[in-house]
């Protein structure tokens, strides 16, 4: 049994408290880092997600559990596991994809 969260699978985190412009509340977010990273650090690299629609270069599209919404790229942040509160699923490989070319184009520019 796996007992780390993977890569493109979307959790609900608990990412309060928060400052300032940050994703507030508990909500689903989508792991970015890799498995060889999330098996043995106590900390996962997350995008939080939102229905909310902005034309950002740093957000990528979604559906996921038959709603619409985006994954805040432009919010990346290292939470401890144990804000993770449950595995919601995992998006489709298309939108991993996408996500993983933005993440690319944002890191390298």
């Amino acid at each position: 049994m796996v007992s780390y969260p993977k890569r493109d699978e979307v959790w609900l985190i608990a990412l309060d408290p928060s400052r300032g412009a940050e994703i507030k509340k508990t909500r689903p977010c989508l792991v970015i880092s890799p498995d060889d990273m999330n098996e043995p650090l106590q900390t996962v690299l997350v995008a939080p997600m939102t229905r909310t629609q902005r034309r950002y270069a740093t957000r990528v599209n979604l559906n996921f559990r038959n709603k619409t919404g985006q994954v805040a790229l432009d919010q990346l942040r290292a939470v401890a596991r144990e804000r993770l509160i449950r595995r919601l699923g995992a998006v489709s490989s298309k939108t991993a994809h996408e996500v993983s070319r933005v993440l690319v184009e944002m890191l390298v520019r």
